[in-house]
């Protein structure tokens, strides 16, 4: 369907009508596993000589859907969806890394996936160094020959920092590894990190492209353009002993890495995403760029406003002129500069938390890309397992509060901040 554009795609990609019943929608397929045609047909699937269902941990009709929805969308080879955005991370890295690998992350990172990689991680031995996002060159003075894959967020969470992904890509392949770029925040409705040299991307789907905070899920999207020949990857060009002897990279080619993490990583960790939620995610992508422009302008409406506020300290959002990811934002994301971002309260820890315990409309959670405004005080909740200088490098000082802008009346948005501030 790439002749169609990104709002029909946002409908239609990957969804037919169902062959058996004639629904419109998308059926669950809430099935564990599937009926062989015969002894052959069952050994063919599991010989991955064809293709086609075999049981739901590995994939499933409804999940097939928003894979290739997402892939299209994003201008990628092929998808998989699992089970949250922190399985999407594990899954990611899962083909790339053997004991004793490294990767360069970018330090401006939502707080839970700092935490993953720097301690959950190290019990595979895979080993994080993490660079300055806004400095490319940073990543390339942590480059060894045991580097693996480098590793940004499109827009960081919480900062709100847009990164040089063309800048990055460029030193990933002098390297000859791959980059990743998680593009929860923007979706591809702002920006397609494809289009700038990124080799995969991850999502987590719980946030915009589902919408509507009701569901868990993450994506994994694959380029389809990495050399996974180079000698770097042997689980992708070697012998794999999973399937007697097959070489993933020879057999599928533009798809091998998707094939990997599918039939490998999935198949042997086992965060598989349900039919149900996939089903909602789906539901959600359909208003993915209605909702995602309203989320952008009642965003930058709210910001404006709060930078005059007399007990704000600073507000951190691309969408400002001044601000340090302004001329990114125009390059990258000229749509939009997303909905979250991070500002702060004059009298730091104390003020923030009593802001947050103040708010009427807001809705005080750790989610982010919900249809409802949400808020909260990093420093206490997300980024409270960091250290205090861990917490100031994610963007998520003492003093910051992080909201995700809904897509209400943005009058009402900032009256009910405007009532906080004042309480």
């Amino acid at each position: 369907m790439s002749e169609y554009g990104f709002n029909t795609l946002s409908v239609h990609a990957g969804a037919q009508p169902d062959p058996a019943t004639g629904a419109r929608a998308t059926p669950i397929y809430q099935t564990t596993a599937y009926v062989f045609e015969d002894a052959d047909h069952a050994a063919a699937l599991f010989n991955l000589q064809v293709f086609g269902n075999i049981y739901s941990r590995i994939m499933n009709p409804t999940n097939a859907v928003l894979e290739e929805r997402i892939a299209a969308l994003e201008g990628g080879r092929a998808g998989l969806a699992v089970a949250s955005g922190h399985a999407a991370q594990l899954i990611a890295f899962h083909p790339l890394m053997n004991p004793g690998d490294e990767f360069v992350a970018a330090k401006q990172l939502y707080g839970g996936s700092i935490t993953q990689f720097k301690n959950s991680f190290a019990k595979f031995d895979w080993r994080v160094k993490f660079a300055d996002g806004q400095k490319p060159d940073t990543f390339k003075a942590l480059i060894t020959d045991k580097t693996k894959a480098l590793y940004c967020e499109s827009i960081a969470n919480p900062g709100g920092t847009i990164c040089d992904i063309e800048a990055i890509a460029a030193i990933a392949h002098d390297a000859g590894v791959p980059l990743i770029v998680d593009n929860t925040m923007a979706t591809p409705y702002l920006i397609k990190p494809f289009d700038w040299g990124a080799d995969i991307i991850v999502h987590s789907a719980t946030k915009f492209l589902g919408g509507h905070g009701n569901s868990m899920a993450g994506l994994i999207v694959d380029g389809g353009k990495f050399n996974w020949g180079n000698g770097k990857f042997p689980t992708l060009s070697e012998p794999c002993p999973s399937y007697h002897g097959m070489k993933i990279w020879e057999t599928f080619g533009d798809m091998a890495y998707a094939i990997a993490c599918r039939v490998l990583s999935l198949r042997d960790l086992g965060p598989s995403l349900a039919p149900m939620n996939a089903f909602l995610i789906i539901t959600g992508t359909e208003t993915l760029p209605l909702r995602m422009q309203r989320h952008c302008d009642n965003a930058l409406a709210v910001a404006t406003w709060l930078q005059r506020h007399p007990k704000v300290a600073w507000v951190n959002y691309a969408g400002l002129e001044g601000d340090e990811s302004y001329g990114l934002h125009k390059t990258y994301c000229p749509k939009g500069a997303g909905s979250i971002f991070t500002f702060g309260v004059k009298g730091g820890y104390e003020a923030g938390k009593a802001l947050v315990n103040n708010v009427k409309l807001f809705s005080h959670l750790a989610n982010i890309g919900d249809t409802r405004s949400l808020i909260i005080h990093p420093a206490s909740t997300t980024h409270r397992q960091l250290e205090p200088e861990q917490r100031a490098a994610a963007g998520a000082g003492d003093d910051v509060v992080r909201l995700s802008i809904g897509i209400e009346n943005v009058e009402d948005i900032i009256a009910d901040l405007d009532q906080a501030m004042s309480a």
